[in-house]
């Protein structure tokens, strides 16, 4: 702990680094599985880190300050994104981070595939370590692949504080999906926060900070489903929303909704307009609807 004379005189001065595909999967855990159904607010998120880590520092408040924020994340091309219908949501999460301080950094994404990411996130925070000066790091990361860069800031006297995440469930078709931190990555970091620890905590289920990591409750929760047909259909998909879709059936009649967690082998994003898919047909509360989607060979 950092004993600061003074009154506190001395601004802490935090850096925040997000590994946005990791940030992505978290909130859209605790939008689709998890029962409070909401995104994860990115204002809150700051408010908690800035109580947390004056906590661990031993300071006010009011002397801790996030001086600098950067959000990294492989992009689909504004074509590709204009297919998949993501243009305004990433539009509007661009928002989001902007109205928060945070710089964007965006690598374009190959095959689908998100590529030197993290190596980028690294390079980054180390520059930055050295020429702002942070007393303290946040990783908003899960991968130990981070390992070196916490050691390496540390060789600055720069502390680590790292924001992690465990969580499983079971999705729709019997399989544990499982999420979590190295634990290398907590075991190097100064300050080591696993979340949903705090967050399922009943003590603190009326505490503020911890109910502000949340914004507004997700407008299309899974619905119940029910499997009634093993046999296999096809289809094209008509549209692709926030977190669900609809399906054209090659059999006729009306358009048949999926949700993002009944794909299978593809991501709701990889999706787009017009592909050929595959499908079970299955039964929900509000009738019919495509269980088991997937590309069609």
């Amino acid at each position: 702990m950092i004993n600061y004379s003074s009154e506190n005189s001395k601004l802490l001065r935090v850096g925040v680094f997000y590994d946005g595909n990791y940030f992505a999967h978290v909130s859209n855990y605790y939008t689709y599985e998890h029962p409070r159904k909401s995104r994860i607010s990115v204002s809150g998120l700051h408010r908690f880190i800035i109580h947390e880590i004056s906590r661990a520092e031993g300071i006010s408040t009011e002397h801790c300050r996030i001086v600098d924020a950067h959000y990294f994340r492989g992009r689909l091309s504004a074509l590709e994104a204009q297919q998949r219908n993501a243009l305004f949501r990433e539009r509007q999460f661009d928002e989001v981070l902007m109205r928060e301080g945070i710089v964007s950094h965006f690598l374009p994404m190959s095959s689908g595939a998100e590529k030197g990411i993290d190596v980028w996130l690294a390079l980054e925070a180390m520059e930055l370590a050295i020429h702002k000066r942070f007393d303290v790091v946040v990783l908003i990361a899960g991968d130990g692949d981070y390992l070196p860069l916490v050691r390496k800031l540390n060789t600055l006297g720069t502390r680590v504080c790292v924001l992690g995440w465990d969580f499983q469930y079971t999705d729709n078709h019997g399989n544990t999906r499982q999420t979590r931190t190295a634990q290398t990555l907590l075991n190097e970091a100064n300050y080591p926060i696993l979340m949903n620890r705090l967050i399922e905590d009943r003590a603190r289920r009326s505490d503020p900070l911890i109910n502000d990591l949340f914004i507004s409750a997700a407008p299309n929760p899974i619905p119940e489903r029910v499997a009634s047909d093993h046999s296999s259909h096809t289809g094209t998909v008509q549209a692709i929303k926030a977190g669900y879709g609809f399906i054209r059936p090659d059999s006729g009649g009306e358009n048949l909704f999926f949700h993002y967690s009944d794909l299978e082998d593809v991501d709701l994003f990889d999706l787009k307009e017009g592909d050929r898919v595959c499908y079970e047909l299955g039964e929900n509360d509000r009738g019919a609807c495509a269980l088991r989607v997937t590309r069609c060979s």
